[in-house]
């Protein structure tokens, strides 16, 4: 496999910039997790992170930069749209409290000059550093090799996300070369083919990533192989714009034919530019077998990953802003690889695929969504470990946990594609680029208000489109629930019609039902109405997470708080990961703050707050259950946060926009929020 200069360059260049590991001999006093979410811990292994996003991230680029980095430098990253002097008194205040997070690990870690800070880089341990000397031979690879660097650090700052993309490409480049120069030395040739795919599930346009793929399967004599991956290649880097460098097109020519089009047709064929998303048959393996059982045999679960697909395939069909193919369609294709031309004319932009194996403690059943677009590459994976019993009520919880979990990320994966530019210009793509703001909540108001405008476009260009009016009636109701709304009062009317409107539109529509029935509670108070659209988008989907959030919300305002916590708790067990968990946890606070379990509300309150710092109604239920727990400084950093939020919010205001029915609740949350401290 031809392993060209600058590849090698870049691995170097990686390697220089992140250093090796601290000397031998020397005590490493500070470890840090930069790759995800970050974690900054000592030798014994507690956390010494500090409480401020700016101080972390400063701690982070001191840790990355690897020097000792100028202060006016430091400040134009995480301060950039404040003046000279604002932004070096905020660095002051990050080194303070960077400072007293760190003094238990003793002095010098910390190196702080009058125009420059550093970190005594031979006492760090930093994640980082590993990705550009992997040994892909090691039974087991370093976790988390393709999370996204400084991942709850994301839009802290305009300077500091650039900063922050820029060093993520540039240590996911280096992986890749790394994994590249190993298929071409013949190296752990399993390995570097699953860091690669890894990696093209983040950046399909990661040319190394795409070589190394290319020379394990040429390494192994797999010329098929290769020419399957060669198609999604060069897929890919059409669908992103970008033509191969020199060493790619050399491995493409060598694979492809001459003649054969640049960009193989198909995929888009869903309605109104949604895309169209197909369930292969899931593969069943051998495994070991149950206790005192014959081994698994191949074949022996056929009829269940049939079963599978068929189920999946149903409770996706509930989430009407997909498209399936029936199963029937694709049945005979199943050993045609993705990528294959076979694929693209069948007119598909998503497959589904899947894997069901046998243990000894019962089932592993292994999705992945593939987007053929992408050439084929892996955008979502999980993994369900279920007791070896009935198959069909391993169908069933499967399949509703995938329609659950799945609906959440592929909207956020089609909304990336729109705000790249892949997704046309109607309707849909002005919608899926708003909805992406609604799941952005931490980018601030003015962000979130400019959605607005999105929504309207969208209903403008479709003014059939149910779903356009209830996704901008929930905008709705969340900005008047943040308190940015200039008028809460036409916003509140305006979300009430909008919600109507999209019932309208698509009656069995179970996500706009059930929006629908939110701000018939939240905004109007009409909860006993709520509670009945609630219900009914729960038989139109059971699978839909919000409906069961949205339908524990209502039953809360009713004075049903155990019911409540029971729905809301199964709407959470469906997506555990969902983007929205931080809002899902918000809403099993009511019930248990009404219920009396203050000390519950207070840890719910404090991870919701690590999510997402800028969901006020958080704070709101999080501050009343710190003044009924007795938790004065608490109560006061949290009352601080609510006012910066929303300034001049006192106890009346919260009354009037509260939606409990009983007397008793409303009294119980005022007398929380006086006791923490809120004015009147």
């Amino acid at each position: 496999m031809h392993i060209g200069p600058a590849s090698i360059a870049c691995s170097a260049v990686t390697s220089a910039r992140f250093g090796a590991a601290p000397p031998k001999g020397q005590e490493t006093r500070l470890h840090l997790a930069l790759l995800g979410e970050m974690q900054a811990r000592d030798a014994a292994g507690r956390s010494v992170l500090p409480r401020g996003r700016k101080a972390r991230a400063l701690l982070a680029i001191l840790a990355i930069e690897g020097a000792r980095v100028p202060r006016d430098r430091l400040t134009g990253l995480l301060w950039s749209r404040r003046g000279r002097a604002q932004a070096r008194g905020s660095l002051r205040q990050a080194v303070h409290e960077l400072q007293g997070a760190l003094a238990r690990l003793g002095g010098g870690l910390l190196l702080a000059e009058r125009d420059h800070l550093g970190l005594a880089a031979a006492a760090v341990a930093v994640d980082v550093r590993a990705l550009a000397t992997v040994d892909f031979a090691q039974p087991v690879l370093p976790s988390g090799l393709d999370a996204p660097l400084l991942g709850d650090l994301v839009g802290l700052d305009p300077a500091f996300e650039e900063w922050r993309e820029a060093e993520q490409d540039r240590l996911r480049a280096g992986l890749a070369s790394h994994a590249e120069m190993a298929a071409g030395e013949g190296k752990a040739p399993e390995a570097v083919l699953a860091v690669a795919e890894r990696l093209l599930g983040r950046d399909p346009g990661l040319e190394p990533a795409w070589r190394a793929a290319l020379g394990v399967h040429l390494g192994r004599g797999e010329r098929d192989a290769a020419t399957v991956v060669a198609r999604r290649c060069r897929v890919a880097l059409q669908e992103v714009g970008r033509r191969p460098d020199a060493a790619t097109a050399a491995l493409l020519d060598r694979l492809l034919p001459r003649d054969e089009p640049y960009m193989l047709e198909g995929g888009r064929a869903g309605r109104d530019g949604r895309p169209t998303l197909g369930v292969l048959p899931f593969r069943c393996l051998p495994g070991s077998s149950p206790a005192g059982g014959p081994a698994g045999e191949p074949g022996q679960d056929e009829g269940l990953g049939e079963g599978l697909a068929e189920e999946i395939t149903t409770a996706l069909s509930r989430f009407r802003w997909i498209s399936l193919v029936p199963g029937a369609a694709l049945a005979p294709l199943a050993l045609a690889p993705p990528g294959d031309p076979a694929w693209m004319r069948l007119g598909l932009d998503l497959l589904l695929t899947g894997m069901v194996q046998r243990s000894e403690s019962g089932l592993r059943v292994t999705v992945r969504l593939l987007d053929l677009r992408a050439g084929g590459a892996v955008v979502w994976t999980r993994r369900f470990d279920r007791p070896d019993g009935d198959p069909l009520a391993v169908q069933d919880a499967v399949a509703a946990a995938t329609a659950a979990q799945l609906d959440p990320e592929l909207l956020l994966h089609e909304a990336r594609r729109a705000e790249a530019g892949l997704a046309g210009s109607g309707a849909w793509s002005l919608l899926l680029r708003a909805i992406a703001a609604v799941y952005r909540l931490d980018q601030g108001r003015e962000r979130y208000v400019e959605a607005g405008s999105l929504f309207a476009a969208a209903v403008a260009a479709d003014p059939t489109c149910g779903a356009a009016h209830a996704w901008w009636a929930y905008w709705h109701l969340l900005l008047v629930g943040q308190g940015w709304a200039a008028d809460p009062a036409r916003s509140m009317r305006e979300a009430g019609a909008l919600a109507e409107r999209g019932i309208m539109l698509d009656p069995l529509d179970a996500r706009a039902t059930t929006i629908a029935g939110h701000v018939y509670a939240f905004l109007g108070h009409r909860v006993a109405e709520a509670i009945a659209l609630h219900q009914r988008a729960l038989v139109q989907n059971p699978n839909l997470p919000l409906a069961w959030v949205f339908s524990g919300f209502a039953l809360s305002y009713a004075g049903e708080h155990e019911e409540a916590l029971r729905r809301i708790r199964h709407g959470r067990a469906l997506s555990p990961d969902d983007p929205h968990s931080f809002f899902f946890e918000h809403a099993e606070m009511l019930p248990l703050l009404l219920s009396g379990d203050h000390a519950g509300v207070v840890a719910l309150g404090r991870q919701a707050l690590l999510l997402n710092p800028n969901l006020s109604s958080t704070l709101k239920g999080y501050l009343a259950a710190c003044g009924l727990a007795g938790l004065p400084e608490e109560a006061a950093r949290v009352r601080e946060r609510l006012l910066a939020l929303e300034p001049g919010f006192g106890v009346g205001e919260a009354l009037r926009r509260s939606a409990l029915q009983r007397d008793e609740d409303l009294d119980l949350y005022a007398r929380g929020l006086r006791l923490a401290g809120l004015p009147d």
